[in-house]
């Protein structure tokens, strides 16, 4: 905007406060650039991610048998404790933090074995070698090449064969057979948007909380007087220390209002809602991160937050453990007839989902109990109501009676026969003294 203008023919001089200019920084797509334009650099992005790595580091890892394609008991051995201890000082929660760091970034994260010892490379320098063009049918992953320090770096790469390394890549990206892709990659302009809406809120404090302004000048005023104005305007005026401070101007001036205010354009329901589409891709319920849009209403209240937890849980936490689960086991020796698998008994915020769990339990325990007694084996029993199939009950009937379970006709064993009536027991009298 230029300093004079014309109109009807006359022409104005007027000193413009610009208090609602920004700039917006353009996000790479690559790791480098979501890392330090979205991660580190966006309040709402780094919300979302830190509930996710806090959440998802909360799991252990047990091997759990498979009877007959279902799930069984959760047990542990020795060879679980490189993921216990993955590096000298290292637990599974810091294992497990990285892991979804370098996938949230990245798209993928790369977790290699040498012996007793697991080590994270970096996602953005691993090429994943194939035996194949990448959509050919019998294509395969046979290894993996790192690039320490960078393609650029100039140092000698380093192969590793596929059974050495674990790779992580929850969202898989369409475009490739194998590698995973960063859910913050489709909400790059949200991000963006969200950026500029900060620093514009930032910018709107730092000239005063006042929208744009433009003084307007009686147009016989020379060019060096309008000069000096507009710098002791500008002295006085401008910046936090100056907001709300009375303004003075001489005869001739007009102070006129450019643009709108933060309620005129709805500022926090515009930024509440780029907030929540953010959270949204996350796969983070907006309450449980802690966003505005997630705090109004009703959306605190027992019920539906519990609802939003168990959303969260169900949707994306549970599902990101199987995966990472299934990613280890390349690098782990399972047992036979078992599989790696997450342990969440222990993670507080799913205690609720426990309590869930407990009465389940007890349903399941009730009809395990009407069942035996019905006379069907308990073996079946069991292996029918966990499957959820009582079909599979079909010819494991005992043919006994319910309750007593005995073939008809027979005598309970505890009862003895009295001769003079002819094998049948005497009839209690009297309260069932003789």
């Amino acid at each position: 905007m230029g300093e004079f203008f014309t109109y009807n023919g006359t022409s104005y001089g007027f000193m413009p406060k610009q208090t609602l200019t920004g700039t917006t920084e353009k996000i790479s797509g690559n790791f480098t650039g979501l890392v330090a334009g979205a991660y580190q650099a966006n309040g709402v992005v780094f919300a979302c991610c830190l509930v996710r790595q806090m959440l998802f580091s909360e799991a252990r890892f047990q091997f759990q048998q498979m009877r007959s394609g279902r799930p069984g008991d959760l047990f542990g051995t020795s060879e679980l404790a490189i993921l216990e201890t993955p590096w000298p000082g290292g637990t599974t929660g810091d294992l497990l933090s990285k892991m979804i760091q370098d996938a949230d970034m990245a798209g993928n994260a790369f977790v290699l074995r040498q012996g007793s010892i697991l080590t994270r490379l970096r996602p953005d320098w691993v090429t994943i070698v194939m035996d194949a063009e990448a959509w050919e049918p019998s294509n395969a992953v046979i290894g993996y090449v790192y690039q320490p320090g960078g393609p650029s770096s100039g140092r000698d790469p380093v192969s590793f064969l596929a059974e050495k390394v674990a790779h992580f890549a929850p969202i898989p990206d369409p475009l490739s057979p194998y590698r995973g892709m960063s859910w913050l990659q489709p909400i790059i302009t949200e991000i963006e948007g969200d950026s500029a809406a900060t620093a514009h809120k930032k910018k709107f404090f730092d000239n005063g909380a006042t929208v744009n302004q433009a003084i307007v000048l009686d147009p016989t005023v020379q060019l060096d007087m309008f000069t000096k104005l507009k710098e002791q305007f500008v002295k006085d005026h401008e910046g936090v220390a100056n907001a709300y401070k009375t303004l003075f101007l001489g005869g001739g001036a007009d102070i006129k209002t450019v643009g709108s205010n933060f309620q005129q354009m709805e500022f926090k329901t515009t930024q509440g809602a780029a907030e929540t589409r953010i959270a949204a891709a996350s796969g983070i319920h907006p309450t449980i991160v802690g966003l505005s849009e997630g705090l109004q209403g009703s959306s605190l209240n027992a019920g539906n937050f519990g609802a939003a937890r168990r959303l969260t849980a169900d949707k994306t936490i549970r599902p990101l453990w199987r995966n990472a689960a299934g990613s280890l086991a390349n690098i782990v020796n399972v047992p036979g007839g078992t599989r790696l698998w997450y342990d969440a008994r222990d993670v507080a915020f799913l205690l609720e989902d426990e309590k869930d769990a407990a009465d389940i339990q007890q349903v399941q325990a009730t009809s395990i109990k009407t069942l035996i007694d019905g006379g069907y084996e308990p073996d079946a029993v069991v292996a029918a109501v966990d499957a959820g199939d009582l079909s599979m009950l079909v010819g494991h009937h005992t043919g006994l009676n319910s309750v007593q379970l005995q073939p008809p006709g027979t005598v309970s064993p505890d009862i003895t026969p009295d001769p003079t009536t002819n094998g049948q027991p005497m009839p209690a009298m009297n309260g069932g003294m003789p």
